[in-house]
């Protein structure tokens, strides 16, 4: 394998991880820059607009908001003189997700946590400095947090931001973190502060809580999970009212019940092949009984080590102590 793919396979490692690298077409990172500013219901936007999100000049955005509608990408809306998302990035995303019988599977997952817990299950993956929901589930008498299908988390503020940097390899995530100071530096120095303990905390206990650090009402608690099919960490997590749920409570109730959603959908997570295929509907879905009291060794600990080997997807900390 060349350099440059060394670099890639890097724990998924995206652009923003690699801006000092000349590897790196700046105007294809620019474009999907523009691209990522149409989520939410902020789906009409101008150049301006766009142009202080990326922060990137106006006319650079001009440039390539033209070259976006004339690839089918954006659609220019005259009268209100605005872009939204076109045809051929609607079709895409479709694509991509036509036959995902995987997602389907982990949403039950998500569900059967949900129906014990009162709060918002997701499953999570990282887009530069945030997380997007691809799946959730929820209780009817949930209450507090209402994420959905491609909502936006902070990665500096939220558990399942907080667990994710913590399960990087720690040069790649304090690059990360020195990445996010240039763009968005209150974000950054929360990042800093806790990621520490975070990973110490996710070494023993194999999961991260985060306590009123997104919003002074939520306390929430998440597991990462190496997916082989994103080359990435990705998240289970789950926000829960703090006025019902402590952090003891989080500690004590809703953690056993993620490290085991963790195994069951890193059991699903396995096998690269099997996520198109009709047959993975019917495998079983083993669910290890947890024991808190073990801890990984430093010989299998491979996301401290730095390594990145092929290997099956699994909590960070699977029941028998290994990542």
């Amino acid at each position: 394998m060349g350099r440059r793919s060394e670099r890639l396979s890097k724990q998924g490692m995206l652009a923003s991880d690699l801006s000092g690298d000349g590897d790196v077409i700046q105007v294809v990172s620019r474009a999907f820059d523009v691209l990522r500013c149409f989520e939410g219901h902020e789906a009409r936007l101008g150049n301006l607009e766009i142009s202080n999100r990326c922060g990137l000049p106006r006319s650079t955005v001009s440039r390539l908001t033209h070259t976006l509608t004339r690839m089918g990408q954006l659609v220019y809306l005259p009268r209100d003189q605005k872009y939204r998302i076109g045809p051929s990035a609607v079709a895409m995303s479709t694509s991509m997700m036509k036959g995902l019988q995987l997602r389907n599977l982990i949403r039950l997952r998500l569900q059967d946590v949900a129906e014990h817990l009162p709060g918002t299950v997701g499953f999570v993956i990282p887009d530069r400095f945030q997380l997007v929901y691809l799946e959730f589930a929820r209780a009817a008498n949930a209450l507090g947090l209402h994420e959905s299908t491609g909502s936006r988390i902070s990665m500096a503020s939220t558990a399942a931001g907080s667990a994710y940097l913590a399960a990087l390899d720690p040069e790649v995530g304090d690059a990360l973190i020195n990445d996010m100071e240039r763009e968005t530096p209150d974000a950054a120095k929360l990042a800093r502060s806790r990621v520490e303990a975070n990973r110490r905390h996710l070494r023993e206990h194999g999961y991260v809580t985060a306590f009123g650090t997104w919003s002074p009402h939520i306390n929430g608690c998440a597991v990462p999970l190496w997916s082989p099919q994103y080359q990435t960490f990705v998240v289970v997590t789950i926000g829960l009212l703090s006025a019902m749920y402590d952090e003891k409570r989080i500690h004590k109730e809703a953690a056993p019940r993620m490290l085991d959603l963790g195994a069951a959908v890193g059991a699903l997570l396995d096998g690269d092949g099997d996520i198109f295929a009709n047959r993975l509907e019917r495998k079983s879905l083993p669910v290890p009984a947890h024991n808190n009291n073990k801890i990984m060794t430093e010989e299998t600990n491979g996301v401290e080590a730095g390594t990145r080997r092929p290997r099956p997807a699994r909590s960070v900390r699977a029941r028998d102590g290994r990542r």
